[in-house]
């Protein structure tokens, strides 16, 4: 039985070992920060350089209806366009946790509708349109 104990902790010690080495290897400690450390200088640059990519990034972004716009409920979250003529369309839509989709109208069409069914309780509907070239949503 001693020799199962001892046995076990040598184990124990060597596989402890080993994981630890690993992760020196892969240049990360056991708390898992990186022991590299950015001087002033580097951190100015890493900050204009990405000032410089965001700019670059929103001015070339297409408009928010070209995109879709987010449209949350209680029952989910739906992404809708629309298009030059008026018509929206539905991009994707994710139901709330305890939320199912129970039907979907996705369009392109004047009105674009999801209905989210709960685990329990009233279904609710949501119907999209476009408003000055943005989706609006009722429910």
């Amino acid at each position: 039985m001693k020799k199962l104990v001892v046995a076990w902790v040598v184990t124990a010690l060597a596989a402890t070992g080993a994981a630890v080495a690993v992760l020196g290897l892969l240049g990360n400690g056991l708390t898992g920060t990186d022991s590299h450390v950015l001087s002033r200088e580097d951190v100015r640059a890493a900050l204009a350089t990405a000032t410089t990519r965001a700019a670059a990034t929103a001015s070339a972004a297409p408009s928010q209806a070209a995109q879709g716009k987010l449209i949350r409920s209680a029952g989910g979250t739906v992404i809708a366009s629309c298009d030059a003529a008026g018509l929206v369309a539905l991009r994707s839509w994710s139901p709330a946790q305890d939320y199912s989709v129970d039907e979907v109208e996705s369009g392109p069409a004047r009105e674009a509708k999801v209905e989210f069914e709960p685990d329990e309780g009233e279904e609710l509907e949501l119907t999209i349109t476009c408003a000055g070239g943005i989706p609006v949503a009722r429910s």
